[in-house]
């Protein structure tokens, strides 16, 4: 997390919404640059199927075995976990945004609701 809770607590309301901006705008950047790599392993993924020779399971079998590709996978998985770390930061910095204004809304009481008068019934 960028900031620690307590710091996002007492930030004036201008500045919550820019780290929230800021923040989704990271988390789409992220997103983006992972999906990509995740449609390039899977390219590269096929490219190996087609070209291999023998049938289909020695076709799977070269694919799974291949070092290069699981290395890409690799690296998918770890962009996926950091997506997930700013998805966390996203929600924490929406959370905040959302308790500060049901914090905000004056509550109705019911001394209020008792003083007002009473309709009367239409008999």
């Amino acid at each position: 997390m960028t900031m620690p809770v307590e710091q996002l607590w007492s930030l004036p309301e201008t500045a919550l919404v820019g780290a929230y901006a800021e923040a989704r705008r990271r988390y789409a950047e992220k997103k983006f640059e992972r999906d990509t790599q995740r449609a390039r392993h899977e390219w590269m993924r096929a490219k190996l199927f087609v070209n291999t020779q023998g049938n289909v399971t020695e076709r799977k079998m070269a694919v799974d075995v291949s070092e290069e590709l699981a290395r890409k996978g690799q690296e998918v998985r770890e962009m996926t976990r950091d997506l997930d770390m700013l998805k966390v930061d996203v929600d924490v910095i929406d959370t905040m945004i959302r308790l500060r204004s049901a914090r905000g809304a004056s509550p109705v009481h019911a001394e209020e609701t008792a003083e007002q008068p009473a309709e009367p019934d239409g008999e």
